[in-house]
């Protein structure tokens, strides 16, 4: 599929031919806490901001084309291998949404979806609007770092050939003189607040601890002043209480109207920053409910999500066994902190390898020219 062709499962263009408007209102500008609305319960100060979420997924969905392993390595058929499917989960204007499940269960793929991040053999369908506006691939582009900004999981995203101060401050988007001034004044204001000091600032990423990178890379995520911010397991590394200083300021962020959408493994942290949880798990999201439903399993609706209740330290990691609840009871201790990533990760190692195998043909040439991000 050529990618014009292929950006069509995504956005506006999929959508252009079953009467779906550019801009979707809602019916309620406000909702009642424990609200059913949209495949999500509200949190007590869930809004819609002019009546819409602020962040919006709709029946994602992410698979890779890769070939048969178990076939002739120079004739083996192509296959298409789901790893996430029909996920819908929405942030409202105000409010942190972490998204928890067990560790390489596909969570930075729907980070990277809304993104518009996408590996050359995926396939990406599905809807996702932003304030309001459905968007296409090009249109998530064209909002990444303007309206939507990353904390990525991995330091690597760092440029190693740029010193870090530099890529904090960006490039001043006209302005000349003044703007750039303004820039290096916001990037100092923010390396201060996180303990980085100038000298680091003319560093160069490798010269840096993981927790220095870490904190480099949540500085050039509040550059530009984002409406909503998709934190990829932004703590990890930091200090206690440097990530205490990030969650609080992921609090400030969307107090001040902004929305996060904050990935993780940790259930404990979700619960203690968060508004509304959403509990991923099998390449979707199997819940979205308000924090306060984690007071009891009685108040969760799905058994995985009750899994990671039971799996809680407070509760003695008493996880479910497999089969009874229906949540696996590795992956649950997994996300609730304990361990036990391995049957988590093996749903996820398949679409790994097929990033790494279906990109290039038999010679390891690219494959670019045959991607598909539908």
């Amino acid at each position: 599929m050529r990618e014009a062709d292929a950006r069509a499962g995504l956005g506006t263009r999929a959508d252009a031919g079953r009467g779906t408007p550019a801009h979707v209102a809602h019916e309620a500008l406000s909702h009642a806490a424990a609200q059913t609305h949209h495949h999500h319960t509200h949190a007590f100060g869930s809004r819609h901001e002019e009546g819409r979420h602020l962040l919006q997924v709709e029946g994602l969905g992410v698979s890779f084309r890769m070939y048969d392993e178990k076939g002739p390595y120079l004739r083996a058929r192509r296959r298409e291998v789901p790893v996430i499917e029909d996920l819908s989960i929405a942030v409202h204007a105000g409010e942190i949404v972490a998204v928890a499940g067990a560790s390489g269960s596909g969570k930075t793929l729907l980070a990277d979806a809304i993104l518009g991040l996408f590996e050359p053999n995926a396939t990406v369908r599905g809807r996702i609007w932003f304030e309001g506006e459905l968007l296409d691939a090009d249109g998530l582009a064209r909002v990444r770092g303007r309206g939507v900004s990353l904390v990525p999981q991995g330091v690597g995203s760092l440029d190693p050939l740029m010193k870090v101060g530099r890529q904090a401050e960006g490039f001043a988007r006209g302005g000349g003189r003044r703007a750039r001034a303004e820039r290096r004044a916001r990037r100092r204001e923010l390396f201060a607040r996180y303990g980085l000091s100038e000298e680091v600032a003319r560093l160069y990423p490798h010269q840096l601890s993981g927790g220095m990178a870490r904190r480099v890379l949540l500085c050039c995520a509040l550059m530009d002043d984002p409406r909503v911010i998709v934190a990829d397991e932004p703590t990890p590394g930091l200090d206690p209480d440097l990530a205490v200083r990030a969650l609080e300021d992921f609090r400030a962020f969307a107090d001040a109207g902004g929305g996060v959408l904050l990935i993780t493994h940790d259930v404990e942290l979700a619960l203690r920053v968060a508004d509304r949880v959403a509990v991923f798990e099998g390449g979707t999201v199997v819940e979205e409910t308000a924090v306060e439903s984690f007071a009891s399993p009685e108040t969760l609706s799905h058994p995985f999500s009750r899994a990671l209740w039971h799996a809680l330290p407070e509760h003695d990691f008493a996880a479910p066994a497999d089969g009874e609840g229906g949540g696996g009871g590795d992956a649950a201790k997994d996300a609730a902190g304990e361990g036990g990533a391995g049957p988590a990760r093996a749903q996820e190692a398949p679409a790994d390898r097929a990033v790494d195998r279906t990109a290039r043909d038999d010679a390891g040439r690219p494959r670019a020219q045959e991607a598909s991000h539908a």
